[in-house]
């Protein structure tokens, strides 16, 4: 009778969530108390999921956090059941059987649990093989050995999911961010024109980051939830196995049915592929000149000056995206006698086919020549680009398609140029009309359709000028000349 009341009153002093006596009792507004650390914990994970506010996880009526109140009337009969705990009669009852006050010294391998002698010869176990507790005390303990052994494997892959979630977290905010550059870059410089596009973008951008940021916390909530469970059975285990014969053996029935049956759920994977909404931006129909130049900069290709085909009178950064010019007495005997000096230099890669573009930063610049060369010249020599033994009076004369150049360029601070063909041997240039001052042109080549274009970064992607039904050669190149010029022309990067 008495062992009847003490165990109803040790269910009412037991936490809901870790099955422990209550440690710093809290009441919530329904009336059931849990741990302190316990219901702090649950909280934080129901709002980190996707309810959004905090629910009592016995009878699942929300309430306020804030509301938390001590339990002070519970808190003093917990300390007097651990009290009772302690004590040596509470130690020595445990080893009578509840029902006949017999010492329990045998167990029912069927029923999986420790009797006494009477329990024995009870209806109850009537035909059931009952052995000393002794006798199969080992052979339980191997098997409790094995399923903690078990379950710590399941703790480190449980352990290693949390690590590859965490992963999958900075991968996809890394991921995000960079999007979001992406877009804010791509609108600046058409801030006036497309501000609501580009908020409408950052908002489809910021409700996939919910999304899949939400879907990561709920599987983080549902991990850190089997975690808990397996801790808290990991635990019972190893105190067990630390105790005595007796205390290993009590309702062992229940903890083999708990290691039997936990399975630990893998979290799912947010796929990076699926689902993806975020697509550069298409302002077709709000301003065709932009979307040119958007539609180009999908073939951004790392172009790099090529270190080998470069002539002494340049100089070439080591990361081979810079190029300038170098003045010796040789080129003021060439710039006295009126002939040209060629400064020009070739890019990589080699294009055969399909289309590319890059970016070259030409500010500070008065002078300045580039596009792209092939070797059209039945008479070019092996470096086809350099023809420092011809004399030419104007530069219009060495700078056309014919020739293997399809290039645009700057002279004089304020002439700029399309280098186009001509019939006359006295040539002259198509004169470009600019609002904006180009400071980094844009070069697109589309060589199945024949076509290379410029586009004005520094005024919306503003089309310079195009060259149309161009007949190219096997091979071209990108090509650059930074003229007489000292200030650098430099090939930008796409994130620049």
């Amino acid at each position: 009778m008495a062992s009847g009341v003490l165990l109803n009153i040790t269910e009412e002093a037991t936490c809901p969530i870790c099955l422990d006596l209550l440690k710093t009792p809290m009441c919530l507004d329904c009336g059931h108390s849990f741990c302190q650390a316990c219901i702090t914990t649950n909280n934080r994970l129901s709002m980190m999921g996707q309810e959004g506010e905090s629910h009592c996880p016995v009878c699942r009526l929300s309430y306020q956090p804030g509301n938390l109140r001590p339990n002070v009337h519970l808190s003093n009969i917990v300390e007097r059941l651990r009290k009772v705990k302690c004590s040596p009669e509470k130690d020595q009852k445990r080893d009578l059987c509840v029902r006949h006050g017999e010492k329990l010294l045998l167990f029912c391998k069927e029923e999986e649990k420790i009797i006494c002698w009477l329990c024995e010869r009870s209806q109850e176990h009537r035909g059931h093989h009952t052995f000393l507790m002794e006798e199969v005390a080992q052979e339980y303990k191997e098997y409790l050995q094995e399923g903690l052994k078990s379950l710590k494997a399941e703790q480190q892959k449980a352990e290693q999911m949390g690590a590859d979630l965490e992963k999958q977290r900075t991968s996809w905010r890394d991921l995000i961010e960079n999007d979001r550059q992406s877009i804010q870059d791509s609108f600046k410089k058409l801030r006036e024109f497309v501000d609501s596009e580009e908020q409408k973008m950052l908002k489809m951008l910021k409700e996939e980051e919910t999304d899949v940021l939400n879907d990561l916390a709920q599987t983080e909530c549902e991990l850190v939830q089997q975690s808990q469970l397996l801790k808290n059975l990991i635990s019972d285990l190893e105190n067990r196995l630390q105790g005595s014969t007796l205390e290993m053996m009590q309702d062992v029935n229940s903890i083999m049915k708990r290691i039997k049956t936990f399975t630990l759920m893998k979290p799912k994977n947010v796929s990076k592929i699926q689902g993806r909404v975020f697509q550069a931006p298409d302002l077709n129909g709000m301003l065709q000149v932009f979307h040119g130049l958007t539609d180009a900069q999908r073939y951004w290709v790392p172009v790099t000056l090529d270190p080998f085909l470069h002539k002494s009178n340049v100089i070439i950064s080591k990361d081979q995206r810079q190029v300038r010019p170098v003045f010796s007495s040789r080129t003021l005997i060439f710039h006295q006698r009126n002939r040209y000096e060629d400064y020009g230099v070739l890019g990589s890669p080699r294009i055969t086919s399909g289309k590319h573009y890059w970016d070259v930063d030409v500010s500070d610049k008065y002078a300045w020549v580039l596009g792209v060369y092939g070797d059209n010249s039945p008479d070019a020599n092996m470096m086809g680009f350099v023809r420092q033994g011809n004399c030419y009076q104007h530069v219009c004369s060495l700078y056309q398609p014919k020739y293997g150049y399809w290039v645009i360029g700057l002279q004089n601070h304020s002439e700029y140029k399309a280098f186009v063909d001509s019939a006359s041997s006295n040539a002259s240039a198509l004169t470009l009309s600019l609002t904006v001052p180009p400071q980094r042109v844009g070069v697109f080549i589309d060589y199945n359709a024949g076509t290379v274009s410029f586009f004005n970064i520094s005024n919306h992607g503003f089309l310079i000028y195009k060259f149309s039904s161009c007949s190219f050669p096997e091979n071209i190149f990108p090509y650059f000349n930074p003229m007489k010029c000292v200030a650098p022309m430099t090939l930008c990067s796409p994130r620049s």
